[in-house]
């Protein structure tokens, strides 16, 4: 009976992860609760990552497979950290999330049952108005087709400066990086010149390889619900269903 009950819960848990959408009516913690309870403690008592996809206890984040699409993977962390906004996340010390998701893509083209380049790959993040959860997560999956092309033009740019460019009707800003990782963490990229907590809620980022490869470096793309025509939420520019896999 207790491990019908233990399974139920597990299922449950998984279940709701379905869909950040329709998450925060329901429990804006359930992020946080599965990583925290049903994650973690297996990875520390057993090496097994329960019902996550990965636990890396050492880089303290945590890679769970989202019932919404067939590709969809979250990065969490495994500290309690809310968002976007958080000033956690600029501190000297803190995790390489995006490093990490990034490595982690390979996930969505063992789901894809294809292997995708990097400019088809994206990883995106949410303002705090945007969001369902009070926990930060990182989403992993699919680019949609016609974002591919639109971006395609910006593999050339120089490094380290803003372009303009309108996605989908929406302003954003597009920066070419040869990494992720220190003061091209797109964390620290946007909040140089959207600095605090108040300004860093309002943002969203998108990041995805400037060209097939990393030699290309990466895209980071950035709007803010601040902005004349911007936008809080980038995860329109992913495709959960992740169309390209399925049409080439």
């Amino acid at each position: 009976m207790f491990n019908f009950l233990r399974k139920t819960l597990v299922f449950s848990l998984a279940v709701v992860v379905g869909g950040c959408a329709s998450l925060a009516a329901s429990n804006p913690n359930a992020l946080w609760q599965i990583v925290h309870e049903q994650c973690v403690p297996p990875e520390q008592s057993t090496g097994k990552p329960g019902v996550c996809t990965d636990v890396n206890l050492a880089k303290r984040y945590a890679i769970l497979k989202d019932i919404q699409g067939s590709t969809q993977f979250l990065l969490i962390p495994t500290d309690r950290v809310t968002g976007i906004e958080s000033p956690q996340i600029l501190e000297p010390d803190a995790p390489d999330y995006w490093v990490d998701a990034w490595h982690s893509r390979h996930y969505v083209s063992v789901r894809a049952k294809v292997q995708l380049p990097d400019d088809q790959l994206g990883l995106e993040i949410n303002s705090k108005f945007r969001r369902s959860q009070q926990q930060l997560h990182i989403h992993i999956d699919c680019v949609q087709p016609d974002i591919i092309g639109a971006l395609a033009p910006y593999r050339d740019e120089p490094l380290g400066m803003w372009r303009p460019a309108t996605l989908q009707g929406h302003r954003y800003r597009v920066m070419r990086v040869a990494n992720l990782s220190a003061q091209n963490n797109p964390f620290r990229v946007v909040a140089r010149d959207r600095p605090g907590t108040d300004e860093m809620a309002e943002q969203t980022i998108f990041v995805t390889g400037a060209g097939a490869t990393t030699k290309d470096g990466w895209l980071i793309v950035n709007s803010a619900l601040n902005i004349e025509d911007g936008s809080g939420t980038a995860e329109p520019l992913l495709d959960h269903q992740c169309v390209i896999a399925k049409h080439g």
